[in-house]
């Protein structure tokens, strides 16, 4: 099920195994957590799979795919969309902009995925700030990448996204 309303979709990523997304772990730091994503198709949909384990050990505790949104108008959006399934796990959104100048600095959504397909909507206006050397509010047009990302404590991952969207 695709995003029906009277929003005006920016950009959307429907996972057509393009090669935009890239695996980023906690290993870049010393951690040792785990993971991979592959693109899959399920029924007519394409999809991308992140599965790993997350290990808080050695100061770590993510994997995550990126995606830069380089050359992409974000100007006025206001809430980004994904529609997602999984292991009944929490996972967050993390978007980076050009303020977000430090590896470990970001802007940050949860949600909390079940077995089935769901829709979640993710107002920019709340996305938390990692830490206080950062501006408390984004602005969209401040926005340069996008993290799909598993973190915070030890768990299995397994996340199903079908499609992520930014939309006025």
């Amino acid at each position: 099920m695709s995003f029906k309303s009277h929003s005006e979709i920016v950009f959307t990523d429907k996972f057509n195994t393009n090669t935009n997304w890239k695996i980023i772990t906690d290993q870049v730091m010393g951690g040792i957590s785990q993971g991979q994503f592959n693109y899959q198709k399920i029924g007519n949909d394409n999809v991308v799979v992140l599965t790993g384990s997350v290990s808080t050990k050695n100061n770590g505790g993510f994997i995550q795919i990126r995606r830069n949104l380089n050359n992409i108008n974000l100007n006025k959006v206001n809430e980004v969309r994904i529609n997602a399934k999984g292991n009944n796990e929490k996972y967050f959104i993390h978007l980076r902009t050009t303020f977000t100048v430090l590896p470990w600095q970001y802007y940050q959504y949860s949600f909390t995925v079940q077995k089935d397909f769901k829709n979640f909507i993710l107002p920019i206006r709340n996305f938390k700030k990692s830490g206080f050397l950062l501006p408390d509010k984004i602005s969209p047009k401040n926005i340069k990448s996008i993290g799909i990302v598993a973190f915070g404590r030890d768990y299995k991952a397994e996340l199903i996204v079908k499609e992520i969207s930014f939309v006025k």
